[in-house]
């Protein structure tokens, strides 16, 4: 399966687990109530590790692990959900995570740039979605009026 990261389109090395799902070699993402639950195990593990969370998840709860996740997967069950926008923002910027952020469900086109600017560089987007069209939405917005997780000078600031 190909995704976008960091603006370019890649094959996606990352397996993508449920929650009662045997665990494969490689690397993969588990979903939140998994780590929870098989946390002290998972720590010991080679192998790169990921986590998926959503909306309705605990940031609060995963905080301390963050350096465990080489990935952490936001997952917008519909576009018009916002949640995520803040979690990626809040992991960014106040716990300085440096990992893939990776943006997954209903992500609309033109969500993408300002997924982007909330900190997030990789995007999942659904099997009929165009992947070189989706590539366009990073030129959408040429000016930037307010600060963000993108580091991006925003226009008030060239005065």
């Amino acid at each position: 399966m190909q995704i976008i990261k960091n603006q370019k389109i890649i094959e996606d090395p990352w397996q993508l687990l449920e929650v009662d799902e045997d665990f494969p070699d490689g690397d993969f993402i588990i979903p939140f109530v998994r780590w929870k639950n098989e946390r002290n195990a998972l720590k010991g593990r080679n192998g790169k590790l990921g986590i998926s969370i959503n909306g309705d998840d605990d940031l609060d709860q995963l905080v301390e692990d963050l350096d465990h996740f080489a990935v952490i997967a936001l997952e917008f069950p519909k576009y018009t959900d916002g949640r995520c926008f803040s979690y990626a923002r809040l992991l960014r910027e106040r716990y300085n995570y440096q990992g893939e952020l990776r943006a997954m469900g209903n992500i609309l086109r033109d969500q993408m740039e300002l997924l982007a600017r909330c900190g997030i560089n990789a995007f999942v987007l659904g099997e009929n979605e165009n992947l070189t069209e989706a590539l366009n939405s990073f030129n959408d917005i040429s000016v930037k009026y307010q600060s963000a997780a993108d580091a991006v000078e925003p226009l008030y600031r060239n005065r």
